[in-house]
């Protein structure tokens, strides 16, 4: 009778539970879940991340050029951050907004959008196992798009979630040790070496790859 009892008081504190959660409580248990499913065990600083709820978003629509808002009319935007992107030819870095919506992703630089990515054509996102913020989106071969997507993100966990989570392709996330390929276009590739230094830093290496520290 007792483990019977103690079944069921446990079942009423898990139902109790499961009722008080709110909705915004919901949404951020769903994102830390898949999170944890991406980068536990694989990805440095993950445990850290742990206690840091996400934010809806990081910057909000009145951060956006108008010009740009009206490119996207019609899609709901989804979630904002400042990231740094690298060029595929030369990795010069620019600043930029990665503009999520409901069924796109886009690289914004101030009234211009750069590059679109609908969801139903992404082919993976990568990162290292390392503490760097890089994050590869990688995209199709063809006309439209001009390679894949080389970005730093302050907030990895965060932006890598939410993209995976809206873009329904949470096992397209890869973690990577070591080096990784990239497609510059036309049919080229590119390597990202991943290496540990006494700071951080981003450089072109003599070699012409791309050297992450």
């Amino acid at each position: 009778t007792s483990e019977m009892l103690q079944k069921i008081c446990l079942r009423n504190l898990v139902r109790k539970y499961c009722r008080g959660v709110t909705a915004e409580r919901k949404v951020q248990l769903q994102q830390k879940a898949v999170a944890s499913a991406v980068f536990r065990g694989k990805k440095e600083g993950y445990l850290q991340s742990l206690n840091r709820p996400f934010l809806d978003t990081r910057l909000k629509e009145n951060d956006i050029n108008p010009k740009v808002l009206q490119l996207i009319h019609g899609e709901k935007i989804k979630y904002v951050t400042p990231v740094i992107k690298y060029d595929r030819n030369g990795f010069k870095a620019r600043d930029r907004l990665l503009v999520l919506t409901q069924s796109s992703a886009y690289v914004v630089e101030m009234a211009k959008i750069k590059q679109k990515i609908d969801y139903a054509t992404l082919k993976g996102i990568s990162t290292s196992n390392l503490s760097d913020g890089i994050v590869v989106i990688h995209v199709p071969e063809d006309n439209k798009q001009k390679g894949d997507v080389i970005l730093q993100c302050e907030h990895l966990f965060e932006t890598v979630t939410k993209l995976c989570m809206l873009a329904n392709k949470q096992n397209l996330v890869k973690v990577v040790q070591g080096s990784l390929q990239f497609r510059i276009g036309s049919g080229k590739e590119g390597t990202m070496v991943f290496t540990v230094g006494q700071e951080p830093q981003v450089f072109k290496a003599k070699n012409g790859q791309l050297t992450v520290v």
